[in-house]
């Protein structure tokens, strides 16, 4: 499958982008740029204790379907929170504990209320699809099988319960979707954000029409990188092709002490602040 034709009328490589990209492209150029072009890469701030634990559930759901399927339960799952803890970002052992009990709990809970039969047909699989200006793809939490087609099961820890605009939205979503039924030949278009904390489930049933909508857009995001990217390796400005994007995500951003801007933009945050219930 060929590219798109560049200014010579050659074709044009595609572009190989994952969710995380695309998401680090349209929140902030500087940031994509430092993430993924500069090298060597910019040291990144201090662990924040909400990815650890996202970080930890997310470990814990994996080796869970590792075990025999009549080992499945709560009890299995806490157990491998435990085994998987990092105190990474947390303000002291007190406040690690506590996370760490409410994290087993979540994840219990979760479990248990799991179809015991559950065996699904991918977990932390990787999935690609060319189209014909990019190459998406990326690392789905879990993908199930019910009525004959595929569902892309996405695990979340954060603060914010999640609606179904959340599911019908994410780009990220639409395009494991598409992903997963060129990777795995099935037909797939219903995709689910499972957020532990409020045990709540937000999903969409994608159409052929709104998939094509993401991938639209996403396929617009590639071509402004490979375009910012080009330029810059033909010696073009840094600061022009890749201008800071200011707002309030510039308090958690991984770069924040190399980029005056953000700093001014947003104030610190402590590593644990955007911990649930915190």
């Amino acid at each position: 499958m060929q590219g798109q034709l560049d200014l010579e009328g050659m074709p044009r490589p595609l572009v190989r982008v994952t969710p995380a990209k695309l998401a680090a492209w349209t929140t902030c150029p500087r940031r994509y740029r430092m993430a993924y072009l500069d090298r060597p890469a910019p040291p990144r701030g201090a662990p924040w204790a909400h990815n650890t634990l996202g970080a930890v559930v997310h470990a814990a759901l994996r080796a869970l379907f590792d075990l025999p399927a009549h080992r499945r339960d709560g009890a299995a799952a806490a157990a491998l929170v435990a085994t998987h803890w990092s105190g990474e970002g947390f303000a002291d052992a007190e406040q690690a504990a506590h996370y760490r009990s409410r994290a087993q709990d979540w994840v219990a809970g979760y479990v248990d209320g799991l179809d015991s039969e559950l065996e699904p047909v991918g977990v932390e699989r990787w999935v690609s699809t060319p189209t014909r200006r990019i190459v998406a793809e990326g690392r789905v939490d879990r993908i199930d099988e019910r009525d004959d087609e595929l569902v892309i099961v996405d695990y979340k820890t954060g603060r914010q319960g999640l609606s179904l605009d959340d599911a019908r939205g994410s780009q990220a979503l639409a395009l494991y979707a598409l992903a997963a039924r060129r990777t795995l030949r099935r037909a797939c278009r219903r995709v689910e954000l499972h957020h532990l904390p409020s045990a709540t489930v937000a999903a969409w049933e994608h159409t052929e029409d709104s998939l094509d909508r993401q991938l639209r857009r996403a396929e617009e995001s590639a071509d402004e990188i490979a375009l910012a990217g080009d330029t810059l390796a033909a010696g073009g400005d840094p600061e022009i092709l890749f201008p800071p994007a200011t707002g309030r995500h510039c308090s958690w951003c991984d770069f924040r002490r190399h980029c005056a801007e953000g700093r001014a933009a947003a104030p610190d945050l402590q590593p644990w602040a955007l911990l649930a219930g915190s």
